[in-house]
């Protein structure tokens, strides 16, 4: 395709997007309130009715009159200019809530826009067009935010998944998708979702995350952050183990922030949420199936293709499948230092679930055969979990010590151990070492990584201030 045909084929993208942006929110007035005359009464129960009118009117014109810039300043520019042509006087409150509920609508997100851009919050789960929760410091609430309908629930899903080529009808009713920052979206519709179009986002901090803010938040202690640091140095194969919510793609991010920045690092993804923050980066990402069903690219695909282009690293953002047999042949194949996570209860439930999803791959591998692998590819597994009170711990760092009969032998290195309670529901407790020195501080010594043997005996690196809460 010659440069002026690709020069072409962009400028017709732009505008069918703004176009098709256009429809959008149009669509979302309803029209018997674009011909209603806007009155001003003097109850509460009018006012807001004027509101809603004024609204639906100003929408209307801000879309004909918007230019493809779409910024901030051009709304409340022509929101004025709608005002004074419409001769309607507004209280600076009013004025500035319904240019607010404007922008959203038109170059945001909806009711949720405020959400998303709370960086208190955490998640936001709409349940259906009158019910939205989010998640704050570990504890879930209802906000007043509501959509109009299940159609304006429909048509923010779609401004979510269509600008990265995901799709979501009644052929395809779920799909996991991520917003501009990063953020986890997943979205199911009727007839999977009974009450309406259902969509959870998980929000990622605007500024990644450090070791230094987990410290802060008593993820881990100092010594366990040395240690981990010292294992990424030296090249250790480590897997994040934990549930759902549990802070595993946060740990990661920040584990993975330790790679050296003359390495060259491959990710993958479903949906590409790491953010890694070294140059020399290569970010893949899996595709779902076309309309016709084909297309498909899974992670294995990726993590195939990943051997041929000369990795020094490779993070997986999480192995849930068959592609757990190319990864563990990768790390025991020359790609130490590689790093995924993977839903468990417990580091020893990691490891059965890891023997379960070689199985998926259909190898028909002896039991024996598939444990050698993880015993070999696999030297420490970091498990987090959500404490009852929302606070997410690293609970344990354990190490694979290799094949003892027919089993994986695993050894603890470090441990948080829950003591109690507070009477506000806080869950109180300490990190310590268990006294045990891992057989990868060899490796470390080895590649010159510094070791300090008081992490693993002295109390002094045990959670500062004593009983951690």
């Amino acid at each position: 395709m010659s440069l002026l045909q690709r020069m072409e084929r962009t400028r017709n993208a732009a505008n069918a997007s703004l176009v098709s942006r256009v429809l959008e929110t149009v669509e979302h007035v309803d029209s018997t309130q674009k011909e209603t005359p806007i009155q001003s009464k003097e109850t509460n129960s009018s006012n807001a009715s004027m509101l809603a009118q004024i609204k639906a009117k100003a929408h209307v014109q801000l879309v004909d009159d918007l230019t493809q810039r779409e910024d901030h300043v051009e709304l409340a520019q022509l929101f004025e200019n709608f005002l004074t042509k419409e001769q309607v006087v507004l209280t600076k409150t009013d004025q500035d809530t319904l240019l607010d509920e404007l922008t959203a609508e038109i170059s945001g997100y909806g009711p949720i826009d405020g959400l998303l851009r709370d960086d208190s919050i955490s998640e936001i789960m709409v349940v259906a067009h009158d019910q939205v929760y989010i998640e704050r410091q570990g504890k879930i609430e209802e906000t007043q935010a509501q959509f109009k309908d299940d159609e304006h629930v429909m048509r923010i899903i779609e401004k979510i998944v269509s600008p990265i080529g995901r799709r979501i009808d009644e052929a395809t009713p779920y799909v996991d998708a991520r917003l501009p920052d990063g953020s986890r979206v997943h979205a199911i519709i009727p007839p999977l979702a009974l009450k309406g179009p259902c969509v959870t986002i998980r929000k990622f901090a605007s500024i990644p995350l450090q070791v230094t803010d987990l410290l802060t938040r008593g993820t881990l202690t100092p010594a366990m952050a040395e240690f981990l640091k010292s294992a990424i140095a030296a090249r250790v194969n480590i897997v994040i183990s934990g549930g759902t919510g549990s802070g595993k793609t946060t740990t990661l991010n920040v584990l993975s922030s330790f790679i050296g920045e003359q390495e060259r690092i491959l990710t993958i993804e479903d949906a590409a949420e790491l953010r890694l923050q070294q140059k020399h980066l290569v970010s893949l990402e899996t595709r779902p199936a076309n309309v016709e069903g084909k297309g498909t690219v899974t992670i294995r695909d990726l993590v195939k293709n990943a051997l041929r282009m000369r990795p020094d690293r490779i993070v997986v953002g999480e192995v849930r499948g068959s592609e757990a047999l190319d990864m563990l042949q990768a790390m025991n194949t020359g790609h130490d230092g590689s790093l995924t996570t993977g839903h468990a209860n417990s580091p020893r439930d990691m490891v059965r679930r890891l023997e379960t999803m070689v199985m998926m791959a259909g190898m028909e591998l002896p039991s024996r055969a598939i444990r050698e692998q993880i015993s070999s590819a696999v030297q420490l597994i970091v498990h987090q979990a959500r404490m009852p009170d929302g606070k997410r711990r690293i609970t344990h760092i354990t190490e694979v010590l290799g094949m003892e009969s027919e089993q994986i032998t695993l050894q603890d290195v470090f441990i948080f151990e829950q003591t109690g309670r507070s009477p506000d529901g806080t869950v109180l407790g300490r990190y310590r070492p268990t006294g045990v020195v891992p057989h990868c501080v060899e490796r470390m010594k080895e590649q010159g990584t510094p070791i300090v043997m008081a992490w693993f005996r002295d109390e002094k690196f045990i959670a500062q201030g004593g009983e951690s809460e």
